[in-house]
């Protein structure tokens, strides 16, 4: 049964030493919020109905392409790589299908570290090879991908950006380094789908038009309304979202416990051939 924002759900704790983030929205700016952002829970005629992957599952297949040692992400070409900042140590890449498919392949790369025999530089740098950890099937907005982003238009918007901000229905996972806010006004509003209850019990704010270091709530959208909001990593309910990335349950938890704001993770996202450009 959905538990409704207000709800009990909404106790905030502490991540294994790290600070939680308590929530000072009232519950019915948070649905506004969601009803404007990454989910409705209604999917459009045509819909990419992919296989469902947000109990779990949804491991992808390995491909020939490098997964060690790699001077520059595969995939990636020089306009997208010249975004990433030197600094970021990790970053998860999400190569959509097509243009228009509401199919992706996310990956995590780190680079830097001792495992890599990277310049480590404070020891968490940004600098030596990349080397992917994890590889799993997702999904992103239903319409497909955008360099010009806006409000409504149900596609995701292609590009880099950082991640600095988590949060969620349930708890953060064990060993989440992310700022994370438990709260129940994450919950997705009793109307929409059933098969997006479990959209938002973890969630990782994307930092397209928003301000990093807030909540994954705060309205501010710098650039204005109009350029779309609330672009989040988020659970997957098997099909195409508004405007999102969603990944498979055990993927979210690996991310949660993964990233690190001391490597400054950043996203690189977009379809196939926009990325390679």
């Amino acid at each position: 049964m959905r538990t409704r924002p207000g709800s009990s759900r909404s106790t905030v704790r502490a991540s294994h030493g790290r600070t939680v983030r308590t929530a000072a929205a009232a519950c019915t700016t948070a649905v506004a919020l969601l009803l404007a952002g990454c989910g409705t829970g209604q999917d459009t005629p045509g819909g990419d109905r992919g296989s469902r992957t947000q109990d779990g599952g949804g491991e992808a297949a390995p491909e020939a392409a490098a997964t060690s040692g790699a001077r520059h992400l595969p995939g990636v070409g020089a306009r997208y790589r010249a975004r990433i900042p030197e600094a970021a140590g990790q970053a998860v890449v999400v190569h959509g299908e097509g243009r228009d498919s509401a199919r992706s392949r996310v990956e995590l790369w780190a680079r830097g570290g001792e495992r890599d025999g990277g310049d480590e530089r404070d020891g968490r740098g940004g600098t030596g090879a990349w080397t992917l950890e994890k590889r799993w099937q997702g999904h992103n907005g239903k319409r497909g991908w955008t360099t010009d982003h806006h409000e409504g238009d149900k596609r995701t918007p292609v590009g880099v950006f950082t991640l600095t901000d988590a949060g969620g229905v349930d708890a953060a996972p064990a060993g989440t380094a992310l700022p994370y806010l438990h709260s129940a006004a994450f919950t997705p509003p009793a109307h929409w789908a059933d098969r997006t209850e479990h959209d938002f019990d973890h969630v990782v704010a994307i930092d397209y038009n928003r301000v990093p270091g807030t909540s994954p709530l705060d309205p501010t959208r710098p650039r204005g309304q109009e350029k779309g909001g609330f672009i989040w990593l988020h659970l997957d309910h098997g099909s195409g979202t508004s405007g999102c990335v969603s990944v498979p349950r055990r993927a979210m938890e690996y991310l949660l416990r993964t990233l690190d704001p001391d490597r400054r993770p950043v996203i690189v996202m977009g379809d196939r051939a926009t990325l390679r450009d």
